[in-house]
């Protein structure tokens, strides 16, 4: 029997967003027609992907407008390009409402995959638009069928505030088999991948290399917060400590990371959309058997109760920073490394997308 169509939509220009990267392959490896549709706000970077994509042209100068401008066109791409035997599948509370439209309009299935609580996010805390996401999301999502969250404490949060069961597909990398090779560096690799985003304790890590000897701080990524800490590297004449590797290519960033002593992701508590995480990092740096620092929130101190992966932080004052990484360095790779092997085999792709096929295959039927 044929499988339906997915028509998978994002506010994403697509070209860095592993999760869906991962899920559409999934879904295309496993028999589906895939079409996803993202648009190009953040760049139009030349792509390769088995399944036909397209980018919706966004001439918004603010990103409110482009959220507007993205939602009015993406529902009538929607419109166009779904039929009956379409699965609609929409990541993210910014490209919900036109999907939900569709699918009332046409009777067709909705799958939700909420990547993170949009209305919750730092970045609109208090603000206008916020109360704006959170009446969209208390219209829309208590009537949903199909909904994905990519952590427990995401599921739970979701179940208590609107009464809908979801489906928890962490964002897990795909299995990685290697023999690590034993190498040394000097001086020590600490490392940041990701966003450069307020709330990820970047700037206290930067003051804490002053109590950090023998160490580099490497910084992998791009984002708003870039300028202000380059800023304050050179304020701290920390520019031998501290470098900015700048936004890397998914294949540059992974032997980046397979080369680092230590990880961290001490994000700080901006709201219970980061409370509630599990940061890819996380995820990423268990499965190239890179030890980490973390903060006590709930999913990594989960995690960190299951498998001696690396050290919580004390708090975000940068000499206790510090000292998780001196514990860390100072036990080494090596010790880490049997528990490493048991979280990389548990958390990885290969086990999410079985969850992840049964929902589209309820969604089908």
């Amino acid at each position: 029997m044929k499988r339906k169509k997915i028509i998978t939509s994002a506010f994403s220009n697509l070209y860095t967003d592993q999760r869906i990267e991962k899920v559409c392959r999934t879904l295309y490896e496993n028999g589906y027609d895939i079409e996803l549709i993202g648009n190009n706000w953040g760049g139009e970077e030349k792509m390769e992907r088995p399944y036909p994509f397209s980018r919706i042209t966004l001439f918004s100068k603010s990103l409110k407008t482009a959220y507007f401008e993205f939602n009015w066109k993406l529902y009538h791409e929607l419109k166009r390009n779904a039929d009956h035997n379409t699965i609609l599948h929409a990541n993210d509370l910014d490209a919900l409402l036109p999907n939900y439209l569709i699918s009332k309009k046409l009777n067709i299935p909705l799958v939700f995959d909420s990547h993170e609580i949009f209305s919750e996010m730092p970045a609109i805390q208090g603000k206008m638009s916020q109360k704006l996401w959170r009446y969209v999301e208390k219209r829309i999502i208590p009537k949903l069928k199909f909904m994905i969250t990519a952590s427990g404490s995401y599921a739970k949060w979701f179940q208590k505030k609107y009464g809908i069961s979801s489906v928890v597909v962490q964002n897990a990398p795909r299995r990685i088999t290697f023999n690590r090779e034993d190498f040394e560096n000097n001086p020590k690799i600490l490392l940041y991948q990701g966003v450069i985003n307020p709330f990820r304790g970047i700037d206290k890590a930067i003051l804490a290399m002053h109590h950090l000897d023998n160490v580099i701080f490497k910084i992998a990524g791009d984002g708003p917060k870039r300028k202000e800490y380059e800023e304050l590297v050179i304020k701290e004449n920390l520019q031998d400590k501290v470098q900015f590797l700048g936004k890397l290519l998914p294949k540059d960033l992974r032997n980046v990371t397979l080369m680092a002593d230590c990880a961290m992701s001490i994000e700080e508590n901006g709201g219970e959309s980061y409370f509630y995480s599990l940061p890819n990092k996380v995820l990423d740096c268990i499965q190239a058997r890179v030890p980490l620092i973390v903060s006590d929130l709930p999913e990594m101190r989960n995690i960190k109760d299951q498998f001696d992966i690396g050290e919580i932080i004390k708090d975000h004052q940068p000499e206790n920073i510090a000292e998780a990484v001196k514990i860390v360095l100072n036990k080494g790779r090596k010790s880490y490394l049997p528990e490493l092997e048991k979280a990389a085999s548990l958390l990885c792709w290969e086990n999410e997308e079985v969850k992840l096929l049964d929902v589209f295959e309820k969604a089908s039927s």
